[in-house]
C-alpha cells in the first residue's frame, strides 16, 4: 500500500476539517460567547495537522483501490478525533470517550447523543455538532473529489469505498463532476429546507441546525424535545417531507431537476421504499390509535415518526413507547430496513431488502425447477450473481453484527431491549432506540464500553463494514 498517498489524502481532508470548524466562530461573536477561542484553537490545530501531512508526503499519480480503503476509513477516523477538539477544548464535553463519541454520532449521522442539556450548550459547540452532521452526510470523500478535481486520478476508487449501497453509479463520466453534483442537490435542499422553516417561525440558528440534521438523515437537534419542542404542524410537516428527500437516492433528485419528470416512478427502489413507507405508517398509526384523542395528531406523529426512523433520520417528536408492542416491532424493522441506496440515509438499504427477497424467491423456483434459469430480476433486468452474492454477505454480516454488539451491551449489563436497539439505532445511523435510549432519552448512562462498541457500530454501519474491516485483514498489507 502506497502510505505517502494515503496520508497526503488525509492532509487535505484535515484542511477542510479546520476549515469547517471556522464556521462555527460568527455563531459565538452573534451570542456573545466566550467559546470561540477554544474553536479557534481546534481549527488551527486540525488545519496543522493537515499541512503538515501535505507539506512531508507526496500523491502518487495512481491510487489503487487498495489504498481507496485506507483513504475512506483513515478519513472516518481522524475526522473524528479532530472534530471531537471543540468539545473538549471548550469543556463541553470533558471526557474524551463521550466526545469522541458524540463526534463519531455526528459525522456518521447517527443522531445518538451523550449530551443531557442541549439547551445549554454554547451555541458555536451547537452550530458545528450539526455541521458534523451536514459533512458527513454527503460523505467526506465526495466532498473532497469535488472541490479538488486533481483527485480525478484515482477518484472511482476513492467514490466506490464511500458510497453507500451494493453499487457506485455515476451521473457523468468523471467522478468530480458526479461529486459536484451530488453536493449541489444537497445544498439546494438544504437552502429551501431553511428558508421553508424561517418561514414557519424559526431562528436562523435552529433553521440550520435543523436543515443539516434532516437532509444529513442525522437528527441532531438543538433543542432538549427534539422536533417536539416548536410545536408547530407546519414545521413537523415540513422536517416530514424533507426526511423522506434525504431518504431517497439524490442522483433522481438530479434527474427530476433536470426535466426527466418519471425519474422517480420509474424507479424500483424508490417504488419499495415508498410502499414500504405507507405499509409502515398504517401498522404503526393502528398501534398509535389508542393513545390520541385527536386523530389527526396520531396521523401526523405516525408519519413523521415512520419517516424519521425509516429514513435513519431520528428527530423526536412523539412517545412512540407509549405506543403498542406491535407498532414499536415495526418501528424496528424500518430502522433496520433504512433509506435507499444513495442516499444520505443509513440501514441495510431498500435495495438490498429488495434484493434478498428477490432472491429467496429465486431460490423456491430453483428448487421446484432445478433446470430452470432463475435470475435475479430487477424491472426485467438480470442482476449480476456477483452483486447479489455481495448483497447476501452483506445482509448477514449486518445480522451478526446486530448480534454481537448486543451481546457485548447485555454483557456489561444492559438490558436486551435497550442493548438491541442501540445497535440497531447505531449501526443504521438511526440515533433513538427504545428502552433506555428511547426517542426523549440519551446514552450518557451508558459505560465507556458500551458506548465504544456503540462508536464501533456507527463506523462500520457508515462504511458499510468492508472499508474498515478489509483493514483488518492481513492479506491487505501484504505487497
Amino acid at each position: 500500500m502506497r502510505l505517502q498517498s494515503v496520508l497526503h489524502l488525509q492532509g487535505y481532508l484535515l484542511t477542510f476539517c479546520g476549515a469547517f470548524m471556522l464556521l462555527a466562530l460568527p455563531w459565538s461573536f452573534y451570542y456573545g460567547e466566550q467559546d470561540w477561542p477554544f474553536i479557534l484553537l481546534s481549527a488551527g490545530i486540525t488545519a496543522g495537522a493537515g499541512f503538515l501531512l501535505l507539506r512531508f508526503t507526496r500523491l502518487a499519480q495512481e491510487l489503487r483501490m487498495r489504498e481507496g480503503f485506507a483513504v475512506v476509513s483513515f478519513a472516518w477516523l481522524l475526522f473524528s478525533i479532530f472534530g471531537s477538539l471543540p468539545f473538549l477544548l471548550t469543556g463541553a464535553i470533558p471526557h474524551f470517550t463521550d466526545a469522541f463519541f458524540e463526534t463519531v454520532s455526528g459525522f456518521t449521522t447517527t443522531g445518538a447523543s451523550i449530551l443531557t442539556d442541549i439547551e445549554a450548550t454554547s451555541h458555536g459547540v451547537l452550530f458545528w455538532r450539526s455541521l458534523t452532521h451536514w459533512i458527513g452526510g454527503m460523505g467526506i470523500i465526495v466532498l473532497t473529489l469535488a472541490v479538488l478535481p486533481m483527485l480525478g486520478v484515482g477518484g472511482m476508487q476513492l467514490y466506490k469505498a464511500e458510497v453507500a449501497g451494493p453499487t457506485a453509479d455515476k451521473l457523468t463520466p468523471r467522478i468530480a463532476q458526479t461529486a459536484k453534483i451530488l453536493w449541489v442537490v444537497y445544498i439546494a435542499l438544504t437552502a429551501i429546507q431553511t428558508i421553508l422553516l424561517l418561514l414557519g417561525g424559526m431562528s436562523l440558528f435552529d433553521a440550520l441546525c435543523t436543515a443539516f440534521g434532516t437532509l444529513a438523515s442525522g437528527g441532531f437537534s438543538p433543542r432538549n424535545a427534539s422536533i417536539a419542542y416548536y410545536n408547530s404542524s407546519y414545521i413537523d410537516w415540513v422536517v416530514t417531507i424533507f426526511m423522506l428527500a434525504a431518504g431517497v437516492n439524490f442522483s433522481l433528485h438530479y434527474s427530476f431537476a433536470t426535466g426527466h419528470w418519471q425519474a422517480y416512478w420509474r424507479n424500483r427502489e424508490f417504488q419499495v421504499f415508498t410502499v414500504s413507507i405507507l405499509v409502515a405508517t398504517v401498522l404503526v398509526l393502528a398501534g398509535a390509535w389508542h393513545a390520541y384523542t385527536d386523530k389527526l395528531e396520531a396521523l401526523r406523529d405516525a408519519v413523521f415518526v415512520v419517516t424519521s426512523l425509516h429514513t435513519s433520520t431520528g428527530f423526536s417528536l412523539a412517545d412512540y413507547e407509549a405506543w403498542t408492542p406491535n407498532a414499536q416491532f415495526v418501528l424496528l424493522l424500518v430502522m433496520i430496513i433504512g433509506g435507499s441506496a444513495g442516499s444520505t440515509s443509513g440501514g441495510l438499504k431498500v435495495i438490498r431488502v429488495y434484493l434478498l427477497i428477490k432472491a429467496i424467491a429465486s431460490e423456491f423456483t430453483r428448487l421446484l425447477h432445478p433446470q430452470a434459469l432463475t435470475p435475479v430480476r430487477v424491472k426485467g433486468v438480470a442482476v449480476p450473481r456477483d452483486v447479489v452474492s455481495t448483497v447476501l454477505g452483506y445482509v448477514g454480516l449486518y445480522f451478526v453484527t446486530i448480534l454481537l454488539g448486543t451481546l457485548l451491551l447485555t454483557g456489561a449489563g444492559v438490558d436486551w431491549i435497550t442493548g438491541l436497539s442501540a445497535v440497531v439505532s447505531c449501526l443504521g445511523g438511526v440515533g433513538p432506540g427504545m428502552g433506555g435510549v428511547g426517542p426523549f432519552d440519551n446514552y450518557a448512562w451508558l459505560s465507556d464500553f458500551a458506548k465504544w462498541v456503540l462508536t464501533a457500530c456507527m463506523l462500520l454501519g457508515r462504511l458499510e463494514f468492508y472499508s474498515l474491516l478489509i483493514l483488518l485483514t492481513p492479506a491487505y498489507w501484504r505487497r
